[in-house]
């Protein structure tokens, strides 16, 4: 019996880690990390989306006195399309505005992540709100672009 109820357990913590890690989108860039989130940094504001800032991990590493290879978060968003998102469930504003992650691999490969939006639907309950489809198509091309 006991058995049965550590494999369950162990079950749903496996599920649970495949979930959250089905929502984490992660693509390859041709370019290197400062490229890159220039590139993404000039597409989010020529789309009219506001940039609330751009924190590079490396040189924040590096006033500690530690290394660590490139990697820069932007956080960026529309007042408009998040507040769609957060009147549905004020909760969502624990992903709202958009983070994106550029960072190097130990391999020197450079990497695009983000939080898949669609998640969104199921963590507040927002699937009816046509502004989460709109943010995860305009997110994927955005960084779609800065990757090449």
């Amino acid at each position: 019996m006991i058995h049965r109820k550590i494999l369950f357990i162990l079950a749903l913590v496996a599920m649970t880690c495949l979930a959250e890690a089905a929502d984490l989108v992660k693509k390859p860039s041709q370019k290197g990390v400062q490229e890159t989130m220039d590139k993404l940094e000039a597409v989010v504001t020529k789309k009219g989306l506001t940039v609330f800032n751009r924190i590079d991990h490396q040189a924040n590493a590096r006033k500690a006195g530690l290394e660590q290879p490139a990697a820069q978060v932007l956080i960026f968003g529309s007042p408009k399309i998040g507040t769609a998102i957060m009147t549905q469930d004020p909760a969502a504003g624990l992903d709202l505005p958009l983070r994106v992650l550029v960072y190097q691999d130990k391999e020197g490969k450079t990497w695009i992540s983000y939080h898949d939006p669609q998640a969104l639907k199921q963590s507040y309950g927002v699937a009816g709100v046509p502004a989460v489809d709109k943010v995860t198509k305009a997110l994927m091309g955005m960084t779609d672009a800065a990757a090449k």
